[in-house]
């Protein structure tokens, strides 16, 4: 087949194909050839996309499979837990005591009316630490509320001074 009719026809209609033989040229070798039905760069076929609670089609065929069966599902399950099966044992343990993802701290701190006061409230924090009441992510978490409560102290301050100086300047 002569390239150069190839090319000329594909040029003139528009595609990339002339019976049966594709055209590979230096611009467009190694990219993936456009094909029809898909979408122009930037625009989907569905921009108001996937409906909220819309389920993935597996799951909705897997829990259609699996209703009205849980009751005898978790009974086997537990029958196999006390069997000895350590795979079971672990998925209910799981669900009855499920892994705690926050617990609460309890940390003495001294009451916080200023910028000022979170000096001494991280020394409290870095004491308790220091004396094994607090594990150091504990510690990190609450400091990290004591400097967002001083950034906000700090910013109303700076907000009520600057309300003062446009005041003067009026």
């Amino acid at each position: 087949m002569n390239v150069e009719l190839c090319e000329n026809y594909c040029n003139f209609y528009g595609t990339n194909t002339y019976d049966g033989f594709s055209i590979m040229n230096a611009e467009n070798s190694g990219r993936k050839q456009p094909h029809p039905g898909q979408f122009k760069k930037g625009q989907s076929g569905n921009p108001a996309g996937k409906p909220l609670g819309a389920r993935n089609h597996t799951t909705r065929a897997v829990l259609e499979l699996l209703d009205g069966e849980a009751e005898s599902l978790t009974r086997k399950a537990v029958e196999m837990a006390l069997a000895g099966d350590t795979t079971a044992l672990r998925l209910c343990l799981e669900r009855l005591a499920p892994p705690a993802k926050d617990k609460a701290i309890t940390v003495a701190l001294p009451a916080l009316a200023g910028p000022a006061d979170a000096s001494a409230a991280m020394s409290a924090v870095v004491g308790a630490m220091a004396a094994g009441e607090i594990t150091p992510s504990e510690a990190a978490a609450i400091a990290g509320v004591v400097e967002t409560y001083r950034r906000t102290i700090e910013a109303v301050e700076i907000d009520a001074r600057l309300a003062a100086l446009e005041a003067r300047v009026r």
